[in-house]
């Protein structure tokens, strides 16, 4: 795990979304005309033009409307699905440990997109190429903090040293659950991916927020790095394409499966 991470703490969220603002003025991504759904959230997920927003979550709690928020991003893994898939070798983690993509590289193949345990790596289908957060790594190489933290008036948004962070944000849960008696860390090191580079204190369970329980990389991903890559420098690229190409279209056909039965299942649920 590297020593510098990101640190979200989701119990001084406010929903400003500064952190969006400054995101893409430092990244000079274009706003997006999105359709209003009915209700206060921006954005529902990741895009070339966007790479972070925030969730915005409403309960009941003892009779009375309680908000709870969310920044998402890229996840920065130690382990990363989106590394490992990469054919070109395009996906990459710096020494600060940001997972970054050299787009003169990328070829826009979408198998990062397909494994990430998060979804957060998108397609720019004109350029072909592979967008998402990067943890602002032209920033942070100079000694500067991303632009959403240094953007947070409250402090939600803690970039630095991972040790004290940590500790930090453990303490700081010690004081949350006294309030919020389901709140918990997600993304430290023991817990899933080696620790990722981004972590947050979550005041209810990670399914609450939309967050797989426990992200884990598919078997197909570890494959391809481990197994299908090395044979591959003895074939030629066609075959190498071939042979992941077929390993992604079952995961497909597989999940398109399982969609199909639910919905049946739903179905006749329904007609019950």
């Amino acid at each position: 795990m590297a020593n510098l991470s990101k640190f979200i703490d989701t119990s001084r969220c406010t929903a400003c979304r500064g952190c969006q603002t400054a995101c893409k003025n430092w990244n000079q991504l274009p706003a997006e005309i999105l359709e209003f759904k009915g209700y206060l959230q921006t954005h529902e997920d990741t895009s070339p033009q966007t790479f972070t927003y925030v969730v915005m979550k409403e309960r009941l709690k003892q009779e009375k409307m309680d908000w709870l928020f969310l920044k998402r991003q890229c996840m920065h893994c130690t382990e990363a699905a989106c590394e490992k898939v990469c054919p070109e070798n395009a996906i990459f983690h710096t020494a600060e440990g940001a997972v970054v993509v050299d787009r003169e590289k990328c070829i826009g193949c979408g198998y990062c997109a397909q494994y990430c345990p998060f979804g957060i790596p998108k397609i720019n289908e004109k350029e072909k190429k592979m967008y998402k957060c990067h943890l602002c790594s032209d920033r942070i190489s100079n000694n500067l903090q991303p632009a959403c933290a240094t953007t947070c008036p409250l402090g939600a948004i803690r970039f630095g040293e991972r040790n004290k962070l940590v500790a930090e944000a453990k303490k700081r849960l010690t004081e949350v659950k006294k309030q919020y008696p389901n709140a918990n860390l997600y993304g430290l090191d023991d817990q899933f991916l080696q620790g990722t580079g981004v972590f947050y204190l979550l005041l209810e369970e990670p399914e609450f927020y939309g967050l797989p329980a426990k992200p884990a990389i598919p078997v197909v991903a570890s494959i391809w790095q481990d197994v299908i890559q090395p044979i591959g420098k003895m074939l030629p690229v066609g075959v190498l394409g071939a042979i992941f190409a077929s390993a992604v279209s079952n995961r497909i056909m597989k999940n398109n499966h399982r969609d199909h039965h639910e919905s049946e299942r739903g179905e006749e649920h329904g007609q019950q």
